[in-house]
């Protein structure tokens, strides 16, 4: 089963929903010109981290830029993935990523578990506590957002499930080049999984950013990488490679939980 993706490296405008939203649209219709059948945002695409300012952007599912996202995804006619902030309550706020299908509908929402002390996501959001599956029609994915690239256990709970590819829409910052390209490919390697992964480029008021949006096949092969500058990156991604890599190394069947810490 092959797809075709585009990962949306943008230049988060801070704090500026309006512009960042033109931006995805603009993005959106040329991956579908491309012939895409999903298109990947990055974490935060709508405000990038004004977290101080979470209740003016902070919606519903149903509502505000997600209400957006899923107009969008109906016109356009692809899938639609990416992460901004939600309402998980009174007062409480949610780093959100949301998988909308061609034909407009909530498809999944995952809520990020780790949240991200260096950037003060502790002290604004409220972390989420389950991961999430999502089942589309070229394969199950398993969601992530940025940081949780540094819990191999989410991933490989995610493998153990049956998701052929995980989709990690990120805002990781200079200068750790080296992590992100090193966890990116590890998290494909030792899950025999695809791992898609949209980093933004540019900056805000704390930092800068840039971008290497990678896409990694189960072997770690990197079928993508983006530069660090705005740009949209399409490929064709065959998910046969899932079964075949873990047919020649199953190393989901060879693993001995009872006998780890």
């Amino acid at each position: 089963m092959q797809f075709t993706l585009s990962l949306a490296q943008m230049d988060v405008k801070f704090g500026d929903p309006d512009a960042n939203l033109a931006t995805v649209v603009r993005m959106t219709e040329e991956a579908k010109r491309r012939g895409s059948d999903l298109i990947l945002l990055p974490e935060l695409w709508s405000t990038g981290y004004d977290l101080t300012r979470a209740a003016r952007y902070a919606s519903a599912l149903t509502s505000g830029l997600f209400a957006e996202l899923s107009a969008l995804a109906r016109r356009t006619g692809i899938h639609i993935v990416g992460s901004t902030l939600s309402t998980l309550g009174e007062n409480r706020f949610g780093n959100t990523l949301t998988v909308f299908a061609p034909n407009g509908n909530l498809l999944a929402d995952y809520s990020k578990i780790h949240l991200f002390r260096l950037m003060d996501e502790h002290l604004y959001l409220t972390a989420g506590d389950e991961p999430a599956l999502v089942d589309l029609p070229f394969g199950h994915a398993g969601l992530a957002i940025c940081y949780d690239l540094r819990f191999p256990e989410l991933f490989r709970g995610y493998a153990l499930a049956g998701a052929a590819m995980t989709f990690l829409p990120s805002e990781w910052p200079k200068p750790r080049l080296v992590h992100w390209q090193t966890l990116v490919r590890a998290r494909a390697i030792e899950n025999q999984m695809f791992v898609f992964a949209c980093n933004r480029v540019g900056s805000d008021p704390s930092n800068e950013y840039f971008g290497h949006s990678m896409a990694v096949d189960p072997w770690g092969e990197i079928l993508a990488e983006g530069g660090e500058g705005e740009e949209l990156i399409t490929l064709t991604a065959d998910l046969s490679k899932v079964q075949e890599t873990r047919r020649k190394i199953p190393i989901l069947e060879d693993r001995r939980a009872e006998s780890y810490w």
